[in-house]
C-alpha cells in the first residue's frame, strides 16, 4: 500500500495509549496500526501550507515568503507575550489574530525531558501536550487572551525551563515529577494581571504513548537530504516517529513536504 500526501502535524487522540493519525488531502493513515512494519518514506517535492506552491520550505511548513507574510507565522505564536489583538492593534490581520489571540489559553506545567512552562489555547488541551512528547501535565493558569497566557510565561521561566530536550524525551529519560508542588511552588512568580486566574485543586494528566521500544540513541532523520529512508516503525511520540535502527522523524518539523509513504 502507498498513500502520498503533504505533511501536516499528526492528528492524535486522546486515548490509552494515544493514536495518532497522519492525515493527507484524500486519505489518512492510523500509525499506531503500522507498529512492527516496515516502512517507506520518499520525498517528492515541497508545498507550501499557505500558497500550496513548490518552494523550498522556510519555517513551520511555509516558504521564505509566505513565512514573513501570513498571519499564521507571526512572532506572537512562538512568543505569545507579543500578542496584541487585546488592545486593537494589528499584526499582520487583526482579524485572525483576534480569532486566535482573544480566547482562553492555558499556561501549563508538562514533563517531557524536565518540567517545563508553556502555553496552548484551551481548546488544544491536551493535544498540546500530545504534542511535547510528555508523560505528565497540569495546568496552572487559565487567563481570557493570549497576552496574559504569554506574561506568565515569561515570568515563570526566569524560575523554570520552557524547553524540551528531544533526545531525551525520545529515550524516555524521564523522571516522575510531583507536578502540582511545582505548581505551588511557582504560584508566587505569577504576575499580578494573571493571579486571579490561578487553578486551585486540579491534578496531574497522565499520557501513554504507543511506543514498542525507545531508541537508545536517537539519529534525526533529513528526508530533504536524504530523499528517501525504509525502517520497522517502533513507536510515535510527540510528533516523531522512531524506528527499530535508532533513527527518528519529525513529522512537524518536515511539515510542506509532499511524501510517499510506503507500507512493505
Amino acid at each position: 500500500m502507498t498513500y502520498q500526501g503533504v505533511l501536516t502535524k499528526m492528528e492524535s487522540e486522546f486515548a490509552s495509549p494515544i493514536q495518532y493519525y497522519l492525515v493527507f488531502e484524500n486519505d489518512f493513515l492510523n500509525m499506531n496500526q503500522l507498529l512492527g512494519k516496515n516502512i517507506t518514506i520518499q520525498f517528492v517535492k515541497y508545498q507550501c501550507l499557505n500558497c500550496g506552491l513548490d518552494k523550498p520550505i522556510y519555517r513551520q511548513g511555509f516558504d521564505k515568503q509566505c513565512f514573513y507574510d501570513t498571519p499564521q507565522a507571526g512572532d506572537w505564536i512562538m512568543r505569545p507575550e507579543l500578542s496584541t489583538a487585546h488592545l486593537g492593534k494589528e499584526d499582520r490581520d487583526l482579524e485572525y489574530e483576534k480569532k486566535a489571540q482573544l480566547q482562553p489559553h492555558i499556561v501549563y506545567l508538562a514533563n517531557s525531558s524536565n518540567v517545563k512552562v508553556g502555553v496552548t489555547r484551551k481548546s488544544q488541551v491536551p493535544t498540546r501536550w500530545i504534542d511535547q512528547g510528555a508523560h505528565e501535565a497540569i495546568e496552572i493558569v487559565e487567563v481570557p487572551n493570549r497576552y496574559l497566557a504569554g506574561i506568565t510565561e515569561v515570568a515563570l521561566k526566569a524560575h523554570i525551563s520552557d524547553k524540551t530536550n528531544w533526545r531525551k524525551m525520545l529515550k524516555n529519560d524521564i523522571e516522575d515529577e510531583n507536578l502540582v508542588e511545582w505548581r505551588e511552588r511557582l504560584l508566587s512568580y505569577i504576575p499580578e494581571e494573571a493571579k486571579d486566574y490561578f487553578i486551585e485543586n486540579n491534578s496531574e494528566t497522565h499520557l501513554e504513548f504507543p511506543v514498542l521500544n525507545y531508541p537508545i540513541k536517537p539519529r534525526s532523520l533529513n528526508l530533504k537530504k536524504e530523499k528517501q529512508y525504509t525502517g520497522k516503525l517502533l513507536g510515535v511520540k510527540g510528533q516523531y516517529l522512531i524506528f527499530e535502527d535508532n533513527t527518528v522523524f519529525n513529522i512537524r518539523a518536515n511539515e510542506g513536504l509532499v511524501v510517499t509513504i510506503s507500507i512493505i
